[in-house]
């Protein structure tokens, strides 16, 4: 059984690690989450301790929902030895086997991976579920609509949660594209929210 966090657990550590880097105590780029932790909670009901959880370079809230220690995520974060990659993943590549936690920052870098990882678990008979997260920037590439095609065509144990706040780093979904529907699909869940931090120079130098 994982821990439950609480939506004020979220927001206090990403509060934490906010006015770290403003001390000068972290020296790597964060993006800090905020404004979807009550949705998150809910969506992380649904995982269950044996499930894979894929995220992204904004992965903070991930881990810790899915059962991660604060303590060595902060310590990663600030790149001492007794963090939860000794300090080499910092906020952006967080890895932790144990809790079958994986990120990368490439945008949608994961999907492929994660697909994988469910096709092992359809071969092997397995009952563990993978969850995939990712922007809606993410949504963009060519490797995420050839995933979800892939998972959907084999019928694979796979979620892809779109965390959609119509925005990629500062570009929304209308600018770039235009006219754009968002994909519904039975393998993806998709929700919105709007960003509580800025992604980067606005206001103050650091990625939130």
């Amino acid at each position: 059984m994982m821990k439950k966090v609480t939506a004020q657990e979220l927001e206090w550590f990403e509060t934490r690690v906010k006015e770290a880097f403003k001390a000068g105590e972290i020296n790597c780029p964060i993006h800090l989450a905020g404004g979807n932790e009550e949705i998150l909670i809910r969506i992380f009901e649904e995982v269950k301790p044996d499930d894979y959880v894929f995220s992204t370079h904004r992965n903070h809230f991930h881990y810790l929902l899915k059962g991660g220690d604060p303590e060595k995520l902060f310590d990663e974060i600030k790149g001492l030895p007794t963090g939860v990659c000794g300090g080499k993943g910092r906020s952006m590549h967080v890895y932790d086997h144990s809790i079958r936690f994986y990120t990368s920052a490439i945008l949608g870098g994961t999907c492929a991976i994660a697909v994988g990882v469910a096709v092992g678990i359809k071969r092997d008979g397995g009952k563990e579920k993978v969850f995939c997260f990712i922007g809606d920037g993410a949504e963009d590439e060519g490797v995420v609509s050839e995933a979800i095609a892939y998972a959907s065509a084999k019928n694979l144990p796979i979620i892809f949660v779109i965390e959609d706040n119509n925005l990629s780093v500062e570009t929304t979904k209308q600018q770039r594209w235009g006219i754009c529907l968002p994909r519904f699909h039975p393998k993806v869940y998709r929700y919105t929210y709007t960003r509580k931090y800025p992604h980067v120079g606005i206001g103050e130098h650091v990625s939130l």
